[in-house]
């Protein structure tokens, strides 16, 4: 999932402050999800999906 993120981030020409200020998380939260540290919760995995507008089945690698 964390490869999606980031490759999803470029494709909009976001920065993670951006991204991460627009969900209303910290900087060094959103980018333990792009690094792979950490997993979001569901209630946090809806948030990026409705704004990046993708599906959660895209994110997690169960379609392309």
């Amino acid at each position: 999932m964390h490869e999606r993120l980031k490759q999803i981030r470029h494709e909009t020409g976001k920065t993670i402050k951006e991204v991460s200020s627009d969900l209303g998380m910290t900087i060094s939260a959103y980018a333990h999800y792009e690094q792979g540290i950490r997993e979001p919760s569901i209630d946090i995995l809806k948030k990026i999906c409705v704004y990046f507008g993708v599906s959660a089945d895209y994110l997690i690698g169960l379609e392309d």
